[in-house]
């Protein structure tokens, strides 16, 4: 077979899946079928996401029937017995932490990924693999030694706490997926600031800030979620003044049994800030995940 017929077959296999705009080219389209299944699978995501929220409008006795009822009444009961338990210091614990804890990890991650992608260091990649082993041992192996000492700091049941231990947590991601969008940034912008004078702090803050915009918007996001998500620490080492949302969730299951209805309007809630989040920073999110896929 010749150079160029070991080309063309891959190619002329892919046009039964993709088509093109035009004769000029531009950005393939998905065939009907194709698209089809990809709505399907959408949609096989989103189910049980929208069951969570349909469920959250029905009464505790409809949501517990076998098989579910579709059609049963709606309601707001469950969201004003919600309120009437007064979620909004749990929703202010976790944005708290979370918030916090992502701009600290912002602030060390950027200049790591800096001196590990645009100004390697020596041995760098003994470095990310340091940063990687952090992330090998279980939590739970750690919830030990991280209660006594916490226990001994007398820091228990203190939001900062859990700022401490997020930032932490999430640091060895946030340089990971940092050092990958960063090693995109053109070269020759850098040396152009250099030739003019720039220092470090006005290099990451008026140009590798703007062209990694997307990268952090998404390693943002992801420590956000991650924050906002985590409930083994936050459950163990909090208790009245510093408990996040996820574990306001879990006093819905007590030994009267699991109220479902109810414990859908409050995860509906909780999910609500990070749904948000996401919504907001769509565009910037798929480029920063997307970043150097595509060359």
């Amino acid at each position: 077979m010749t150079a160029h017929a070991a080309v063309a077959a891959p190619r002329s296999g892919l046009r039964k899946f993709l088509r093109r705009k035009d004769d000029h080219g531009g950005p393939p389209r998905l065939t009907p079928g194709w698209t089809f299944a990809a709505w399907l699978a959408t949609l096989a995501f989103f189910a049980p996401v929208a069951w969570m929220v349909l469920t959250s409008f029905h009464q505790e006795a409809d949501a517990a029937t076998n098989p579910p009822s579709l059609l049963a009444p709606l309601t707001l009961d469950q969201y004003e017995l919600l309120l009437g338990r007064d979620i909004t210091p749990y929703l202010l614990n976790s944005a708290m932490a979370s918030v916090i804890s992502t701009l600290l990890v912002l602030v060390l991650a950027v200049p790591a990924a800096y001196a590990l992608s645009i100004k390697p260091v020596e041995k760098w990649t003994d470095v990310m693999f340091f940063f990687l082993s952090t992330k090998f041992l279980p939590a739970i192996a750690a919830l030990l030694p991280v209660y006594l000492i916490v226990k001994d700091a007398g820091m228990l049941d203190n939001v900062w706490t859990l700022i401490v231990l997020y930032t932490a947590m999430n640091l060895p991601i946030a340089v990971w997926m940092m050092r990958s969008f960063l090693a995109e940034v053109p070269k020759e912008i850098l040396e152009a600031a250099e030739v003019d004078g720039a220092g470090l702090p006005t290099v990451l803050l008026r140009i590798v800030g703007p062209v990694a915009m997307p990268g952090l918007a998404a390693t943002s996001l992801i420590c956000f979620i991650f924050s906002w998500n985590e409930f083994l620490f936050a459950v163990n080492l909090t208790a009245t003044n510093a408990s996040t949302a996820p574990v306001f969730l879990v006093g819905f299951i007590t030994n009267e049994g699991l109220f479902l209805a109810r414990l859908c309007a409050a995860a509906t809630l909780v999910s609500l800030p990070v749904l948000i989040a996401g919504w907001a920073a769509q565009d910037k999110l798929v480029r920063g995940l997307s970043l150097g896929a595509v060359k």
